[in-house]
């Protein structure tokens, strides 16, 4: 049920201590206005289901004598929840409140007196002045995930009218002294159950919590709370792990998590901060898998391009490949040395990538020969954005730096190979790595929740994204 999964964020999953979180989450007001408004059409739906039971019994009138009476088939034909809050209590939890509701019902009466005297109609009853109060508890289950909770319900009907269709006058005395009270306390019984249930039926939902959202075939990402939700007056803040690991294996990288905060924020109703120690843990999880290498190979290079992977090109420049091998094809292998590393600054991401470059040549027989192995230092610009519930990106290359780590083939001039790894990097290697970031990394979500409006800015500590949320059926 859509209407309550906004209280799915009040929980993400139990609290699991640490210093301090890679990933922030602020739900603003606008946010809980927004979960109100479908939390109070579901809960309307929810109440019009309270049934009321046919009510009978035997009352003296006066001048009649014993009456014996029975109201049925009594069927709610209108509610109203006109006025509602959803109040945030800083540092307990979520408020409920609803006052000036009403329920119109429909049903039939009948009555029998003197013994042998009958009379039947219909009548209309409007309740009025119906207030329910609710706090919503949060707890977890057995599998470590939330459950949400009504507690210390309170509902109230103040006053009802009837209005009778048919019979005499003197009905009305009886129904208004012994009947009305009855209805309403029939109905009043089954309010906060009901609302403990259209609460509780956001459990289900809360076991589609991605607190461990698969990336591919070589990592996860862990969104697990590492402190109680911070509520103030205005919002609700979440401290989260954000954490890559290996698939099945999770093992802690050397280095954690630097504090960092989100500034007040009140255009959208959802605001997720993503550290540098996020993506980070990314870099290392993928790092140790061995992803971060990819072989180059003359078909990566776009047939227009004069510069071509074999010993002739580099024979060029390096003139002891020609006459080692000559007329061969070559091969690169770009292979990641060190974690990159991304840092944020004012509207700049920068990911410093230290690799080598293994050149080799490819023999007749399909064996390679090593010709050499250069180190490079590298320095890309990043570019994110927010596709569906998922960050993606791009990254361009901004500088590199080549050193000679082992020649086989005597000494030559690095700095003359620049303009043919530029390209290699270029066309080869940087479309692999877009294509990857393209495909997009899970963020924490719920349910059938889509990100609209979304905007994303860098900042000095994290990267922010501001969006608004639809959840859809």
């Amino acid at each position: 049920m859509l209407s309550w999964s906004w209280f799915a964020l009040l929980a993400f999953i139990p609290v699991t201590l640490s210093a301090n979180a890679g990933v922030k989450v602020k739900l603003t007001e606008k946010g809980l206005e927004y979960g109100k408004q479908i939390g109070m059409a579901s809960l309307q739906q929810k109440l019009k289901t309270i049934k009321v039971p046919d009510i009978s019994g035997t009352q003296r009138v006066p001048h009649i004598g014993k009456v014996q009476y029975s109201l049925s088939t009594m069927q709610i034909v209108n509610l109203g929840l006109p006025k509602s809050v959803l109040g945030l209590v800083p540092g307990t939890g979520v408020s409920l409140s609803i006052g000036n509701a009403f329920i119109n019902l429909h049903g039939n009466w009948r009555v029998r007196y003197l013994r042998f005297i009958k009379d039947s109609g219909s009548f209309d009853l409007s309740v009025n002045g119906l207030t329910i109060t609710t706090s919503i508890s949060i707890n977890s289950d057995e599998t470590g995930r939330p459950t949400v909770s009504s507690v210390n319900c309170e509902a109230t009907l103040s006053g009802a009218s009837i209005k009778f269709h048919g019979g005499a006058s003197w009905l009305y005395n009886l129904f208004s002294k012994f009947i009305d009270k009855a209805l309403r306390s029939a109905m009043q019984k089954q309010i906060c159950p009901l609302v403990a249930d259209a609460i509780s039926e956001l459990n289900p939902h809360l076991k589609t919590l991605n607190v461990l959202a698969k990336v591919d075939n070589y990592a996860e990402i862990e969104y697990s709370m590492v402190a109680p939700p911070a509520i103030s007056k205005s919002s609700i803040d979440f401290s989260l792990k954000g954490e890559f690991y290996n698939i099945g294996h999770h093992q802690e990288p050397p280095f954690s998590p630097s504090a960092f905060s989100l500034s007040p924020q009140v255009n959208n109703m959802l605001y997720i901060g993503v550290s540098s120690f996020t993506i980070n843990s990314g870099a290392f999880v993928y790092n140790k898998a061995g992803a971060l290498s990819l072989y180059i190979t003359d078909d990566m290079i776009p047939p227009s391009s004069p510069i071509r992977l074999n010993t002739r090109t580099f024979g060029a420049f390096i003139p002891q490949i020609a006459k080692r091998f000559p007329g061969l094809m070559m091969k690169l292998l770009v292979k990641t040395v060190k974690d990159p590393n991304m840092t944020f600054e004012p509207n700049n991401m920068t990911l410093q990538v230290t690799s080598t470059i293994t050149a080799y040549a490819i023999q007749p027989n399909t064996t390679l020969s090593p010709l050499f192995i250069l180190n490079m230092d590298a320095s890309v610009s990043t570019q994110l954005h927010v596709t569906g519930t998922k960050l993606a990106g791009a990254v361009t290359l901004n500088s590199m730096d080549m050193t000679l780590g082992i020649s086989y083939v005597g000494e030559f001039q690095v700095k003359s190979l620049d303009n043919i790894f530029s390209m290699v990097l270029k066309v080869a290697v940087i479309p692999k790595v877009n294509a990857r970031l393209e495909k997009g990394y899970p963020l924490p979500s719920i349910g059938k929740m889509n990100l609209v409006n979304t905007q994303l800015q860098v900042l000095k500590d994290c990267m922010l994204i501001g969006t608004d949320v639809e959840f859809t059926e």
